[in-house]
């Protein structure tokens, strides 16, 4: 009788086990299937960086190899015959600025939206949320009058003032939706233990906080150094430029397109952005997830 219910269970076994087997196999083809979108631009990026022209050139070779010896001469040329360096050192300042103001705006803004009981609350946050989706081109122009009037045309500080007219609306409201998660007993009970409502937002808010904190920072950062529509209208001398404007206003002249020296400089200047994400990735799809969904 053990012998024949052994029997009949080691079908069931295999079966369960190769059930398993295909059910990993699907997860796997599909997890490479969009590993090799994310990889691909950068694979393609650095292939193209350190192409010898000709190869770039050259029909009859497979883009996807080489035939001449790979060469550093595009790296090269970007950090010696182009301002690259000054456009990159512009990129991370204006971006850090960004980031500064707006977490000096939307902190203390979505704890009020979050915590403050005042008519029209929720759809003032809607309201603001909103205003992130309107398109760059409509708002230029009047930017555009308002930089003019107060001197910061052409230059890096006009950029500073600007970005953040569409980093604090999305940060804002991320943000809001974050500190509704903390539990509004935990301040209640700072407040009761003497910590005036300053002290218990410093003390207990804004460290259980942090990750969504992080996360407006990260984004903040991203869409500031990335933006070329706004630098693009508003700056014009090169040394001001961002390195989103430089690299493209410099290493394209007419119909010549520097493709192995623009590909570098975007893989360059994205080496920042992948360090970012790498060191606080949790602490992003923690705010993200926590924040959005509230």
């Amino acid at each position: 009788m053990a012998a024949t219910t052994s029997a009949l269970a080691r079908p069931a076994r295999r079966s369960r086990f190769n059930r398993k087997l295909i059910d990993n196999v699907l997860a796997y083809v599909g997890l490479a299937f969009f590993v090799l979108i994310a990889v691909f631009p950068v694979f393609w990026m650095l292939m193209t960086s350190i192409k010898a022209d000709r190869d770039l050139v050259d029909p009859q070779l497979v883009p996807f190899w080489f035939q001449r010896p790979l060469t550093l001469d595009h790296y090269v040329y970007l950090f010696t015959a182009t301002k690259f360096t000054t456009w990159l050192g512009n990129t991370l300042l204006i971006s850090t600025s960004v980031v500064v103001i707006t977490l000096t705006v939307c902190i203390p803004a979505a704890y009020a939206l979050a915590r403050m009981r005042f008519f029209a609350a929720e759809h003032l946050g809607i309201g603001m949320f909103l205003s992130y989706v309107v398109p760059p081109t409509i708002l230029f122009l009047p930017l555009a009058q308002v930089l003019a009037s107060h001197g910061l045309f052409n230059s890096r500080l006009g950029l500073i003032v600007v970005y953040p007219t569409f980093t604090i609306p999305f940060c804002l409201w991320l943000l809001a939706g974050f500190f509704r998660t903390v539990p509004l007993e935990i301040e209640e009970a700072a407040l009761v233990d003497g910590c005036t409502r300053l002290q218990a937002v410093f003390r207990i808010v804004i460290p259980l906080s942090m990750a969504g904190i992080l996360t407006v920072a990260i984004f903040a950062f991203t869409l500031a150094m990335q933006e070329f529509v706004y630098a693009a209208t508003f700056v014009s001398s090169s040394p001001e430029k961002p390195v989103t404007l430089g690299v493209v206003t410099d290493l394209i002249r007419g119909d010549v397109y520097f493709w192995g020296s623009l590909m570098a400089g975007a893989l360059v200047a994205g080496i920042p952005v992948a360090i970012l994400y790498n060191f606080f990735l949790d602490y992003f799809v923690e705010g993200i997830t926590g924040g959005a969904l509230k």
